[in-house]
């Protein structure tokens, strides 16, 4: 089973996924936020194309590690995705600079700013997934369920 992490903005919602060994993020697309009831069918339909067992939700902790707005409309987010997907399992993981280093990335791969902003959501949503994969590689296949020592 797959893992998939997911970035979620006001607007949009970026989307990322492993590969089956559970080593790499590859980015999949970036959800334009429409209603929720199309928003949560579009992640129903990429966890059954991908055969996801896990969702990463990116935990938007505040710099000092307190939980502001954004965290917590982020952990009403994962109790609707446990609701409505009640055989994945959902994870909260800190998400702290991760857009800061995926604009690093595209930046240092020269896109334009225009095409960036396209991609950005997606391309923090790998750079959560692939923190995660990697903290689990770290801990032995397991990693840390609410984010809370990330």
């Amino acid at each position: 089973m797959r893992s998939m992490s997911l970035d979620l903005g006001s607007r949009t919602i970026g989307v990322a996924v492993s590969d089956l060994t559970g080593m790499i993020a590859n980015g999949v697309e970036t959800i334009r936020r429409t209603s929720p009831e199309r928003d949560f069918a579009r992640i129903g339909e990429l966890l059954n194309e991908w055969e996801v067992g896990e969702i990463v939700l990116g935990y938007p902790k505040n710099m000092n590690g307190t939980i502001g707005e954004r965290a917590k409309l982020s952990e009403a987010f994962a109790e609707e995705l446990r609701s409505r997907f009640a055989d994945v399992t959902v994870v909260l993981w800190d998400e702290r600079l991760s857009t800061v280093a995926a604009e690093r990335v595209l930046i240092d791969a020269d896109m334009q700013r225009k095409k960036r902003r396209k991609v950005i959501d997606m391309m923090a949503a790998v750079v959560i997934l692939q923190n995660y994969l990697d903290s689990k590689v770290l801990r032995g296949g397991t990693a840390v369920r609410d984010g809370s020592d990330c």
